[in-house]
């Protein structure tokens, strides 16, 4: 037997309903902010992601789906969405039109080749936005206010995580200052800290080896190097927090995954999921777009891990809908087939071929969770009519073929 490869997992049955209950949702809610719906392609040149997600990442360094097509392009499957999305924005030369304001949402599975476990696959599906255009604090505090709505309509319980990764002009001196820090500990750092030395010493900060945790904890903060605008805004996001009522903690060691991060960072956590507890995360990129060859244009945007939030998600009560029809003679099954094609240009219509009992036809219903079963016997079928029962008010009737079309 062939089995799905380790760390990709199908979607059905009830995982198939949560992943549209969550996209949905998502998707509804970031349409009431006004964002618009994009799908990029899952193919990307690798660069694009050399470029945009650092090579001192993880993702780039060990995690990608690389190889070489047959046109000898060197390509992967999109490990992130953000930069599919901004390489979009500039393809389709947004980037151009002055005082554009481009607002969008996606949703599909990206991919990493990294150790499977609870609440993260090799193929995993992200829903996120992003929002060119906007250099102002206000928007990131928007999209912090979107996540928290998206979440309270869920049902998920979580704790907002917030940070400041300062700008180019306070970022170079506290990488110095930073760098010093963690070299006069690097014997006693994993190898993963002593790689990022050289690449991206900022995310030494996000290491979870408890021993390199012990050594940092009294590393400098770049919450005390701002810059005065970065301070400014830093402190203009948490008086907006403050004054919604969505509750939240500065952590100093919020960092990102990513290198392209700038100013605000944060994450929502969840404390009902184990050791992953991250369900959500995001920040300000406004450099992103210049370093893909685009003109200079702030954007900030956030990625919700959707296998992360399934478990927490209980779907609502599903509400009977739609018609079963069957026959309990043979001779009354193309009449049931030719009245479901008609009654499918209004309502959705499941048929079952076989003839069966009474009895059997209304489990089937009830197994399709459909709100009329409709039903030909002898009797109905020598009539030119149907059963009809109503598998909600349990109630029966029976009508012509005729009203029972035209029956809205």
């Amino acid at each position: 037997m062939i089995n799905a490869l380790r760390g990709m997992k199908d979607l059905i049955f009830e995982d198939a309903l949560k992943y549209r209950y969550i996209t949905d949702t998502a998707s509804s809610i970031a349409q009431r902010y006004g964002f618009e719906f994009i799908e990029t392609p899952i193919l990307e040149e690798t660069t694009l992601f050399k470029r945009s997600v650092g090579e001192s990442s993880d993702i780039v360094g060990k995690e990608m789906y690389r190889f070489t097509d047959k046109g000898g392009n060197d390509v992967c499957m999109r490990p992130e969405g953000t930069a599919g999305v901004v390489r979009a924005f500039i393809q389709a030369k947004l980037d151009r039109q002055q005082g554009f304001k481009g607002k969008f949402f996606y949703f599909g599975p990206m991919y990493r080749y990294e150790r499977p476990q609870k609440g993260r696959l090799r193929q995993f599906h992200q829903f996120g936005v992003e929002s060119f255009g906007e250099s102002k604090v206000e928007e990131d505090f928007t999209l912090i206010q979107m996540l928290s709505d998206i979440f309270d309509t869920l049902g998920i319980e979580y704790e907002v995580l917030i940070n400041s990764l300062g700008c180019p002009k306070c970022m170079p001196p506290y990488r110095d200052n930073l760098l010093g820090y963690i070299k006069d500990r690097a014997d006693k750092l994993c190898e993963d800290c002593n790689r990022r030395m050289d690449t991206n010493p900022i995310r030494v900060l996000d290491c979870k080896n408890e021993k390199c945790q012990e050594e940092l904890k009294d590393a400098p903060r770049i919450t005390h190097s701002l810059c005065e605008d970065c301070n400014r805004d830093f402190d203009r996001l948490k008086e907006l927090l403050d004054k919604s009522g969505i509750s939240y903690k500065v952590d100093s060691n919020l960092v990102r995954g990513l290198d392209y991060y700038t100013k605000t960072a944060f994450e929502f956590v969840s404390q009902n999921i184990g050791a992953q507890s991250s369900i959500a995360g995001g920040g300000r990129y406004d450099r992103l777009v210049e370093f893909l060859d685009g003109k200079p244009t702030p954007g900030v945007g956030f990625a919700i891990g959707i296998e992360r939030i399934m478990e927490l998600v209980e779907l609502p009560q599903q509400e009977r809908r739609g018609i079963y029809m069957g026959a309990m003679i043979d001779e009354a099954v193309d009449t049931i087939i030719d009245i479901a094609h008609k009654k499918r240009q209004t309502d959705k219509v499941s048929v079952e071929y076989t003839t069966k009992s009474l009895k059997a036809h209304l489990k089937g219903a009830d197994r399709a969770n459909a709100r009329y079963a409709v039903i030909i016997g002898e009797d109905e079928y020598k009539n030119d009519s149907v059963m009809v029962r109503d598998l909600q008010q349990r109630s029966d009737k029976t009508v012509s073929i005729d009203e029972f079309v035209k029956m809205s």
